[in-house]
């Protein structure tokens, strides 16, 4: 066998192996996107059949149309690394960064857990408690918010996205959404959704007059988005099926206040609601957006940017930023 065809079929074999690991870490990363988990199951069945074929003998292949699949197939195998560089950032988006200047709270009692004059996190063990320094809390949509933009303490995804979709569709958005006192009506409201506004110096969470709640936000000049209900005056209103392991978020209230609560590591989604309710938290929405779309940062009190999940995805749409 000439030197070139080994080598042809070392890549081939090389690229099979790494398609099934880009396949295997989508579920890791718990993409749930039926395009991108059709093509990544795609890509993987095409590096098989192309190795199968190489082992088999291209030079048996006297079939014509058969031969140009092979080669197809064969050519599809560059699509493999940019695909496995892409799912790994996404599970690598998975795992949260520690954060050593957070408050040790495990010990601490709840009723403790407070803001302060500056952007404060505690570290129960379990989650991180965020309360990010703020005098309005808004709905960025389209443009990404600016770590530059100095008045910004906290940015992170918000309402769901119904495509994944590079172009800005105001439709896209899940939910009801009002920002800089405008409102917008989507067509895809859910019956499981809360809606969380802010206007007048105050945030409010409805589970009720969810649109009626957004509209008088928005006529205030507030902001505000619909996602999962997950605690409602301190009762759980919605439980996941989640098998698998991952770190959550929530946009809540404890202790009257208005805070981000992450998970400090991967666990299960029952751990993460059963430290929600041991925290005594009021009211919460669904606040983890998948990889990608989990992109967030916060502001130190020093004006130093700490990111929490780094991978800005070019279809993630809109953000819910605190300012101060």
């Amino acid at each position: 066998m000439k030197v070139s065809e080994r080598l042809k079929g070392m890549w081939i074999m090389g690229m099979t192996l790494l398609s099934l690991g880009a396949y295997t870490a989508f579920f890791v990363a718990q993409m749930w996107l039926n395009l991108l988990h059709a093509v990544y199951l795609g890509l993987m069945l095409m590096q098989i059949a192309a190795l199968i074929m190489y082992l088999w003998g291209p030079e048996k292949i006297a079939f014509k149309p058969l031969k140009l699949l092979y080669h197809l197939l064969y050519a599809s195998s560059i699509l493999v690394l940019p695909a496995f560089i892409f799912i790994f950032m996404g599970l690598i988006s998975q795992y949260h960064v520690s954060i050593p200047e957070s408050i040790a709270a495990s010990n601490l009692a709840v009723e403790e857990i407070l803001p302060g004059d500056e952007t404060v996190i505690y570290n129960t063990g379990t989650v991180y408690v965020f309360f990010p320094k703020y005098s309005e809390v808004d709905l960025v949509r389209k443009d990404r918010p600016s770590k530059s933009d100095k008045s910004i303490t906290w940015c992170s995804g918000a309402a769901f996205q119904h495509t994944v979709s590079i172009g800005f569709d105001e439709d896209d958005i899940e939910g009801d959404h009002a920002s800089g006192g405008v409102f917008y009506d989507s067509p895809y409201d859910k019956d499981a959704f809360a809606a969380f506004v802010f206007y007048d110096g105050n945030f409010r969470f409805e589970f009720e007059n969810k649109t009626e709640a957004m509209k008088t936000a928005a006529d205030a000049g507030g902001a505000g988005f619909m996602q999962f209900a997950l605690i409602r005056d301190k009762e759980v209103v919605m439980n996941f099926d989640r098998p698998r392991a991952r770190c959550y978020r929530t946009l809540a209230e404890l202790n009257g206040q208005l805070c981000i609560i992450d998970s400090v590591k991967m666990l299960h989604f029952d751990e993460f609601m059963e430290e929600l309710q041991r925290l005594g938290v009021t009211n919460a929405v669904y606040m983890d957006m998948g990889a990608g779309w989990n992109y967030s940062w916060y502001r130190c009190p020093t004006g130093k940017v700490k990111t929490l999940f780094g991978l800005p995805v070019p279809w993630s749409h809109n953000w819910v930023v605190f300012r101060q």
